[in-house]
């Protein structure tokens, strides 16, 4: 899709669960993210803890679309739940196949992710995340 002279990239945001979260699954997953990523032209982010995966994808629509169904397809994620798919002009992480952020001490807390904080999350609380995330990354 293409809007005026600028190519229109699909910006979707979704949140899961991991089954058996160990550094394990988490290299194989952000081992395999990277290769389809790099691949597909998608970039974006994920933000992980054993409690949480918060993760962004950005890139052209018919391609982020189908990384989010092998996702959705793929048993190291529980409980998945998209919260934002819209149209961008803009990549928030142009240089990241997928950005790691462990998602330390400025995340929602174990206690308000056990409480359904992140269920709850809107669009824009979910995008100011992101955002403090790629400006951590740009230095």
């Amino acid at each position: 899709m293409v809007l005026g002279d600028v190519p229109v990239l699909l910006q979707l945001f979704y949140t899961s669960r991991s089954f058996g979260y160990d550094q394990a699954v988490l290299s194989g997953i952000l081992l395999d993210a990277r290769r389809c990523n790099i691949r597909d032209g998608i970039t974006g982010a994920l933000i992980c803890r054993e409690d949480l995966y918060l993760q962004l994808l950005e890139g052209p629509a018919a391609l982020v679309d189908a990384c989010f169904e092998r996702i959705r397809a793929d048993d190291r994620h529980l409980d998945i739940r998209l919260i934002v798919r819209r149209p961008t002009e803009t990549r928030l992480f142009p240089e990241w196949a997928m950005h790691h952020d462990p998602a330390v001490s400025w995340m929602w807390s174990a206690d308000e992710v056990a409480a359904g904080t992140v269920e709850r999350a809107s669009a824009a609380e979910a995008e100011a995340v992101f955002r403090r995330v790629a400006q951590a990354a740009a230095g």
